[in-house]
C-alpha cells in the first residue's frame, strides 16, 4: 500500500443487508489486498465506529466512525431495512449530504439509493434499487428516472445498484472503473465470481 492510496469507505448500520456490505468488501478487499500497487484501500464505517447488527443476525465490525473517517475518494452505502430509519435520520442524511461535496464518487446498494434520495442526491437523475422498493424511491423523489431492469447504473459520480447480490456486480463495475478491465476480470477470477443460478 502507498502512503498516498486513496480510502474506499463502506457504510454499515443496524439492519444493514449482510450481502449488501460484505458482497463489496470482498470484491474491493480483495483488489486492494491482491493489488497494493493500485493505490487503494477499503474500510468499514459505522456512525460511532462500534459493531453493528445486520438484517439477518450478523454482527460486523467497523474499522472506524464515520464522522472520522477523514478523507474518503468513494463512499458505498449498502441498503437493508435499517435504511428506513436512516431516511429520516437527520444527522445521517447531513453526513450523507456532507460527502457529496468531497467524495468523488458516491455508489449504493440495494435500498442505499433511498438514503441517497432521501438526502437530494438522486433528484433527476437515473437510480435504481431493490426490485421491492422501487414505489418507495419513486416517493422519496418523483424526478428520479428508475432504471428497474438495470444490475447497477453508471451516472457518473453516482452509481446504484439493484437488490442485496446486485452489489457484487457493482463492485466489480467500481474495479473496472478505477484501475481497469483486466483488473475486473482478474478479481472476478480470483472470488470465483461466475453467476450461474441453480434455480
Amino acid at each position: 500500500m502507498t502512503q498516498t492510496a486513496k480510502r474506499i469507505g463502506i457504510v454499515l448500520f443496524d439492519g444493514v443487508e449482510e450481502l449488501d456490505a460484505v458482497g463489496p468488501w470482498e470484491v474491493l478487499a480483495y483488489w486492494t489486498q491482491t493489488h497494493p500497487d493500485d493505490g487503494w484501500t477499503v474500510t468499514m464505517l459505522s456512525a460511532d465506529g462500534a459493531a453493528v447488527t445486520a438484517a439477518k443476525g450478523l454482527v460486523l465490525g467497523a474499522h472506524g466512525a464515520l464522522h472520522d473517517a477523514g478523507p474518503l475518494d468513494v463512499v458505498v452505502h449498502p441498503g437493508g431495512r435499517g435504511t428506513r430509519a436512516l431516511v429520516s435520520e437527520p444527522a445521517h442524511l447531513d453526513w450523507v449530504r456532507a460527502r457529496r461535496a468531497d467524495v468523488p464518487l458516491l455508489t449504493s446498494v440495494c435500498t442505499g439509493s433511498l438514503v441517497y434520495a432521501a438526502a437530494g442526491l438522486l433528484a433527476g437523475r437515473p437510480a435504481t434499487t431493490h426490485w421491492s422498493a422501487l414505489d418507495e424511491l419513486r416517493e422519496l423523489d418523483p424526478s428520479i428516472e428508475l432504471r428497474p431492469d438495470d444490475r447497477f447504473v453508471d451516472d457518473g459520480d453516482v452509481v446504484t445498484s439493484a437488490g442485496v447480490s446486485a452489489g457484487i456486480d457493482m463492485a466489480l463495475h467500481l474495479v473496472v472503473r478505477l484501475a481497469g478491465a483486466g483488473r475486473g476480470r482478474e478479481v472476478r477470477r480470483g472470488i470465483q465470481y461466475d453467476p450461474a443460478p441453480p434455480v
